[in-house]
């Protein structure tokens, strides 16, 4: 059985949570608010016109923050293009917003600057006020050297003032000063909340680049164990089928259909499992116990076999069939080539945390000349052990006294 696996086709596909983005847009003026707001009151201002101050700021720092969220969707727009193209569009998408609060935050505040200018005013003397063309006047008393000269002029309940032009109306470039001043301050706001995004951006997009790349290693994993193990599958169909035919065209009908039956078993067995997955150990050693009685067949005389799992190790995970080969060349080297009883040996123990299994014969060995066929064999079951566990795990395969053996260290699992 095949697995699809889904993966977003392009980097593009991910973005920063419109949660995350709202958060980080009232962090961010959440803070200029609080900052604002020490400094005015640093300034010394009576409580009556800071409350009116207040709630002024608050719907300043409200737009300001709509207009954020403008910009947002507007830089989203862009988010399949490259970084420096982000940047730009932030730069010149952030000028007109930020001018726009500088406006409304001049529109709104108006009203308290004039307060504060005529009590500034008044606190020295003077007054303002604008005239019919919108030229702001100061009007300052009348020095004493003027009374002195015009006495007759000097009138005690009207006394005479000079006026001065602090501002004319005609200087358009007095109105934009401010403005400018003001929208650039905001503008760089806006800028550092769209680096902010943009890194925000970075880090998503690389995260997901990561999560894909993990997919592709595991699909890739996959595709391997697959392999491996549909490598075991007709190396073993053509060795049964060998020995069947032999039991053919030897006369023995008996044996070859006690044979199929096993081998009906056997395959009906081993291919219920996915070839990705681990089994228990319990049933990896009931699956060679069924191909051992299939070899069985052909050396009733010569073939005998014990398994030794104890217990707590029955639901250890393996690698389904990984134990196939080495039982297949313990038969084939160990038993085929000589006339004597040979007992094969199956077992398993727990070391440390880890799962040692065994396969070992008191057959003769490894034949010389025969390197080809058992190379393969132990080959496959350490390139599936390896694609599996990766490098943490143990094998050995060599001639022992009286017979051969191969061991295999695993860590010890017990869930899929």
């Amino acid at each position: 059985m095949s697995r699809s696996l889904d993966v977003p086709s392009r980097e593009a596909d991910v973005g920063v949570p419109f949660r995350t983005v709202v958060f980080s847009i009232v962090a961010l003026w959440a803070v200029y608010f609080v900052l604002i707001s020490a400094r005015s009151l640093m300034l010394g201002l009576d409580w009556d016109l800071q409350s009116e101050m207040l709630w002024r700021r608050t719907l300043v720092t409200a737009f300001a923050a709509l207009i954020t969220v403008v910009l947002y969707f507007i830089v989203r727009l862009f988010e399949e293009r490259k970084r420096w193209v982000l940047f730009l569009v932030a730069t010149l998408a952030a000028l007109p917003g930020a001018l726009a609060i500088a406006k409304v935050n001049q529109e709104m505040f108006a009203p308290i600057n004039e307060k504060m200018e005529q009590a500034f005013a008044e606190e020295r003397g003077f007054s303002l006020r604008r005239d019919e063309s919108g030229n702001l006047l100061a009007e300052v008393p009348a020095p004493q050297e003027w009374q002195v000269k015009n006495p007759d002029a000097y009138d005690p309940d009207n006394p005479p003032t000079v006026t001065f032009v602090l501002q004319d109306a005609k200087d358009q470039g007095s109105q934009w000063y401010p403005l400018i001043d003001a929208g650039l301050t905001r503008y760089y706001i806006l800028l550092t909340w769209a680096a902010i995004y943009i890194a925000l951006l970075a880090i998503a997009q690389a995260r997901e680049a990561e999560r894909r790349e993990q997919q592709f290693r595991s699909a890739a994993k996959a595709a391997e164990l697959r392999s491996l193990r549909y490598q075991v599958n007709p190396h073993f169909l053509f060795n049964t089928l060998n020995s069947l035919s032999a039991l053919v065209m030897t006369g023995k009908a008996d044996r070859a259909e006690r044979m199929i039956q096993t081998i009906s078993r056997f395959y009906r067995h081993s291919l219920a499992d996915e070839p990705t997955s681990d089994v228990p150990l319990k049933d990896e050693f009931d699956l060679q116990k069924l191909y051992l009685d299939i070899e069985a067949v052909r050396f009733p005389d010569r073939l005998t076999c014990e398994f030794d799992l104890p217990d707590d190790l029955a639901d250890a995970r393996v690698p389904g069939m990984i134990l196939q080969p080495l039982v297949e060349n313990s038969v084939k080297y160990a038993v085929s080539p000589v006339s004597r009883k040979v007992t094969i040996i199956v077992k398993a123990r727990e070391e440390f945390d880890r799962l040692v299994i065994t396969v070992s014969d008191n057959g003769p060995g490894v034949p010389e000349g025969s390197n080809h066929g058992f190379g393969i064999g132990l080959a496959n079951v350490r390139d599936r052990l390896e694609a599996r566990f990766g490098p943490d795990i143990g094998f050995t395969s060599a001639p022992i006294p009286g017979g051969y053996k191969t061991e295999i260290r695993i860590p010890l699992t017990r869930h899929g």
